[in-house]
């Protein structure tokens, strides 16, 4: 995902997925996520891994704005990319954001 600039809608989703279905997440995140980054208005995707947490990883998805990520939200590829994780998932939270400034 290249910088970033002010004005990007920024989606910060952590999951926390069930021990030991960790390698399995990752390979149903990358296959899903073609249904993300085929959106028009989405900007970029990407999978990190806890450094500090076990089974904690963090998906960031940048957007050209609110409503681009809302109607993807609400979409048949949202709810097809969400259903592939989701046996793995075992909680988690979502942070919507505004970016003020990117360097």
């Amino acid at each position: 995902m290249a910088s970033a600039q002010a004005g990007t809608f920024r989606v910060l989703l952590t999951v926390r997925v069930r021990p030991g279905t960790e390698a399995e997440f990752e390979r149903a995140w990358e296959e899903g996520s073609k249904e993300v980054t085929a959106q028009s208005g989405n900007l970029g995707h990407t999978l990190a891994r806890s450094a500090q947490e076990e089974s904690v990883y963090f998906v960031v998805s940048d957007w050209t704005d609110r409503d681009s990520f809302l109607a993807f939200e609400k979409s048949p590829e949202h709810i097809a990319h969400r259903e592939k994780l989701h046996p793995f998932r075992a909680g988690g939270s979502l942070a919507m954001m505004h970016l003020v400034r990117g360097v």
